[in-house]
């Protein structure tokens, strides 16, 4: 009679927990997108027909609609942006805003508005990439 093998003890299945990511000066995902509006109760009025949705958020100052997770918003300042063609900015989901903004103009982008906090702890910032495209920064 063979002898017979003992059955090696089964690995364990539980995966192991991963290291968070650290904070990196990259892009990480869209998050926004906000377009300069000169008349907000009319772009309001426009865009709760167009979602089928109220605003989450809607203050005087700005318009916000929760697109499955990402967001649409309206903003009436049009001291720096006009609206129109070229005027949304599409926001990037980044770790650290600092480290992004000064890696982004390392790589030739131009400043447009500084990070700077939009409450709620919320920090947003624009560049404008080699080409001309405005570039949103967001940091929650």
């Amino acid at each position: 009679m063979p002898k017979t093998k003992p059955k090696p003890k089964p690995k364990s299945r539980t995966p192991r927990k991963q290291p968070a990511p650290k904070p990196s000066p990259v892009l990480r995902s869209l998050r926004s997108v906000i377009y300069q509006v000169d008349n907000l109760g009319k772009a309001k009025a426009f865009y709760i027909a167009a979602l089928g949705r109220k605003p989450y958020f809607d203050e005087a100052y700005y318009v916000g609609y929760d697109i499955d997770g990402q967001e649409l918003g309206l903003h009436p300042d049009i001291s720096k942006l006009r609206p129109g063609a070229g005027g949304a900015v599409a926001y990037w989901r980044v770790d650290d805003i600092g480290a992004t903004w000064k890696h982004l103009l390392a790589l030739g982008a131009m400043a447009i508005e500084s990070p700077h906090d939009v409450g709620g702890g919320l920090q947003t910032a624009i560049i404008s990439d080699p080409c001309g495209n405005l570039v949103g920064l967001i940091q929650h």
